[in-house]
């Protein structure tokens, strides 16, 4: 019955890496910048999934930690990176206000 339940976790394993390798081709190919920042924030929970997975499965207990630590880093750059965008988009928003009063 564990040799099941190891397999199990394995296939789980591999079927969240190919999602990983999904939302990367999407982080890389967008089209937009939304579609970019949502793929990094799927991506960031996918690896905190699979860092669980493989604490569980290694029965090492600190795994677990470094998927805590690694959600507020990922949720600390989403947003870090949305700020980033979103002035961004702000001052490019201006410029083509400026130039059609101009």
């Amino acid at each position: 019955m564990t040799e099941a339940y190891s397999m199990l976790y394995n296939i789980t394993l591999g079927i969240l890496g190919l999602f990983l390798l999904a939302c990367l081709t999407r982080a890389i190919i967008g089209p937009r910048i939304a579609d970019r920042l949502i793929a990094i924030n799927m991506m960031g929970t996918l690896i905190v999934i699979i860092i669980c997975i493989l604490a569980f499965l290694m029965g090492e207990g600190y795994l677990v930690d470094v998927a805590i630590i690694y959600v507020m880093l990922s949720f600390l750059a989403v947003v870090l990176l949305t700020k980033i965008y979103m002035g961004v988009y702000h001052e490019k928003r201006r410029r083509e206000e400026g130039n059609n009063d101009a």
